[in-house]
């Protein structure tokens, strides 16, 4: 099981800088509140918006799982390119997958040693990024061996609208009729224009199931899907989950590790001015789940009003930095800058047994002939890694700037699913916390139809208008 260490986040280690520890014991406040949050989540859980609790158990998983391998039988060994078109919580749990759970190089290794096809997750407009990533896929494979993925509950998210509707035009002069065969369609199970287009042209499909939203999807087969295309091992990925579920079913807090992540966060932030959180992996693999992290805290709890109305302004800021890099670029600012941060450290205690296809640790040699570096001879570079780590951990410490580490045993399916598990879990706990609704986006809809006006879609003509007014014609530029 992932662990959790949060002794740097109270009061005994950083001063006033942290929380009282008394309040975490039974009886204190924290324990008291955590206890009736767990409660109401006991009787909200797998209702309304919080139906994504049930994807790790039956009968969400069997039939998820079930439709995921059928699909993937029905593509294996047809296709060497896997394209993902999708945006937000559409892209990022599959980018965070492939990332953590294969080989870096894996699109660079030969078909076989691959799992599957290559992969690409295209979550952005970005015409030059676009092109790019076809123009290879015709130059390797062509564009009748590319498989797409195209992720859309309603079909009219106007970016992958738009990469879908270059796709299939591409598809279809290269192919013809039968281009259908080239789509899986993961969309809404029974309505929207996403399902119209697929019941038309005879995709195959799978389901964004109803109550779950992008950012709690991952393990819906919106991430699933690609992950088995390539080879991830699916079920270990919801048994970690489904473990991690069970331990953050707890009423106390000191045994329910989402809900110490919750209390210490949103404390920290609303009665010590933590409004910055930090997520930062001693490991390149689990980088790209700091990502993933990012839109899961930004958007579920950055909100303008509670759930009374009142305006609240609730939220904080999510940032990613990598050890040790950053070490080399944002540490300086975390021990000397304004001490707004809580740090989110992420170990990794073996390499040994890393990620498929990939060196597990390595010796570090010696020979050099230098005085200067003979400490580093003989040791593992996990070695080196971890002590970075926790010679960090120290230094923070000593600035009395609060941070937490969770454990990694090793890279895996299993403590991947775990991880993802524990911080949509400990979202909930956030949204309770804040007294916030934690499933609505208000002021992403804002930009969204902000964009059909400027594109000019009927119906959202005046937004056109609205954003001409605000904006104007500036006439403070500067030329250089």
């Amino acid at each position: 099981m992932l662990k959790l260490s949060y002794a740097n986040c109270l009061a005994d280690r950083v001063g006033e800088h942290g929380l009282d520890p008394d309040h975490l014991a039974p009886g204190g406040e924290a324990a008291a509140a955590i206890a009736a949050h767990t409660k109401k989540l006991a009787t909200t859980r797998g209702k309304g918006w919080e139906r994504w609790r049930e994807l790790p158990f039956d009968p969400m998983r069997r039939e998820h799982v079930t439709g995921v391998r059928n699909a993937v039988e029905r593509c294996r060994g047809k296709f060497e390119n896997l394209v993902v078109l999708g945006i937000g919580g559409s892209a990022l749990g599959n980018i965070a997958l492939q990332s953590a759970l294969n080989p870096p190089t894996y699109n660079l290794l030969d078909p076989s040693k691959r799992f599957g096809p290559r992969v690409f997750v295209i979550d952005n407009v970005d015409p030059a990024y676009f092109g790019a990533v076809l123009e290879f896929c015709k130059a390797n494979g062509g564009i009748q061996k590319t498989l797409f993925n195209v992720i859309s509950k309603s079909g009219e998210t106007a970016e992958t609208a738009a990469q879908f509707m270059i796709i299939r035009d591409e598809l279809r002069k290269a192919i013809g009729t039968n281009y259908a065969q080239n789509i899986v369609a993961v969309t809404d199970p029974a309505k929207g224009t996403m399902r119209q287009i697929c019941d038309r042209e005879g995709y195959t499909t799978l389901p964004v199931p109803d109550g779950v939203g992008g950012r709690f999807s991952v393990l819906s087969p919106v991430g699933l899907f690609s992950a088995a295309m390539a080879g991830i091992d699916i079920d270990a990925l919801l048994d970690g989950a489904a473990d991690m579920d069970q331990a953050c079913s707890r009423e106390d807090i000191t045994q329910n590790p989402a809900a110490m992540l919750a209390y210490l966060l949103v404390e920290l932030g609303e009665t010590k001015g933590k409004i910055n959180h930090v997520m930062m992996p001693y490991s390149n693999a689990l980088y790209l789940l700091a990502d993933w992290y990012r839109q899961l805290w930004a958007e579920s709890l950055g909100k303008r009003v509670d759930l009374q109305g009142q305006t609240v302004f609730a939220g904080f800021t999510p940032i990613k930095a990598l050890g040790t890099t950053d070490q080399h670029s944002q540490v300086q600012l975390y021990r000397e800058g304004p001490n707004d941060k809580v740090i989110g450290l992420v170990e990794v205690e073996s390499f040994a047994d890393h990620a498929r296809g990939v060196h597990g640790d390595m010796t570090i040699p010696s020979g050099l002939g230098v005085d200067a570096v003979k400490y580093l001879e003989g040791a593992k570079m996990s070695e080196l890694l971890n002590a970075e780590k926790r010679a960090t951990e120290y230094a923070l410490v000593e600035s009395r700037r609060p941070n937490y580490t969770i454990h990694f045993p090793k890279i895996d399916a299993y403590h991947v699913g775990q991880f993802i598990a524990m911080w949509e879990i400990a979202t909930s706990y956030a949204g309770l916390l804040l007294n916030i609704d934690a499933y609505d986006q208000p002021a992403v809809e804002l930009g969204k139809q902000a964009t059909f006006g400027l594109m000019g879609k009927k119906g959202f003509e005046n937004f056109k208008s609205q954003v001409d007014s605000t904006l104007g014609a500036s006439t403070r530029v500067i030329s250089a």
